[in-house]
């Protein structure tokens, strides 16, 4: 299993401790200090379990031109309407559609792009650290916002993605910024502990996701561009 680079400090730091106790144990006799040894372990195998970065279908084929993929693991909480006041501006023609999926802190949090193209916006705003299932956290939370536009023969397509921590997360990665292209599915960041995604779409895609419906990042389909013609 990989994991990702930014868990190691998190995985390897709960091994020191866990060492001078185990060491002391023996050298004292003390079965005490022994047992306290396992809380850290324990802590770093939740590290790893965490940072994990399992391949996903997206990693061994290349996805379909007309899908756009969920760009993490989670529980879809909003599939629809925007939610008031959240959705990015300049709006296109028709307006915007919303999926937002929420990571608990067992899910993967290695972050993948929903669709192809060129990054041409990219921006970071720091804010609170509300709970991530909070429709308030869209407002008020710490997040990093990517606009991604790709040259269609049916016309531009344009995705807008956001990272928001949530009452757990203290960083956002993002690996990526303007003028970088993204292939539909890569990784491109993660988020440390419990967040969530928003992944806006132009209002001529379908949505193929509903509300309490759990995704699979790059792999589950959340929405179809317009057949051609």
């Amino acid at each position: 299993m990989r994991i990702d680079p930014a868990g190691w400090p998190f995985v390897t730091g709960p091994l020191a401790p866990a060492a001078l106790l185990a060491a002391a144990g023996r050298s004292t006799g003390r079965r005490g200090l022994r047992r306290a040894a396992w809380p850290f372990l324990a802590l770093s195998a939740y590290m790893l379990l965490f940072f994990r970065d399992p391949e996903r279908q997206c990693d061994r084929e290349q996805p379909p031109d007309d899908v756009v993929l969920s760009p993490a693991d989670g529980v879809v909480m909003v599939a629809g309407e925007p939610q008031e006041g959240v959705a990015p501006e300049p709006a296109p023609e028709g307006g915007w559609q919303q999926v937002s999926v929420f990571l608990s802190v067992v899910d993967v949090h290695v972050n993948r792009s929903p669709y192809r193209g060129e990054v041409v916006e990219s921006s970071y705003r720091r804010g609170s650290f509300l709970a991530a299932y909070r429709a308030e956290s869209a407002h008020r939370n710490e997040r990093s916002e990517l606009w991604l536009r790709e040259d269609h023969p049916e016309g531009d397509r344009t995705v807008v993605f956001r990272q928001l921590v949530g009452v757990l997360a203290r960083r956002i990665v993002t690996r990526t910024g303007v003028g970088r292209r993204l292939a539909t599915g890569e990784r491109f960041g993660l988020m440390k502990f419990g967040s969530r995604m928003d992944v806006f779409l132009p209002a001529g895609c379908t949505l193929t996701v509903s509300k309490g419906q759990r995704v699979r990042g790059g792999e589950t389909v959340i929405a179809r561009w317009p057949a051609a013609g």
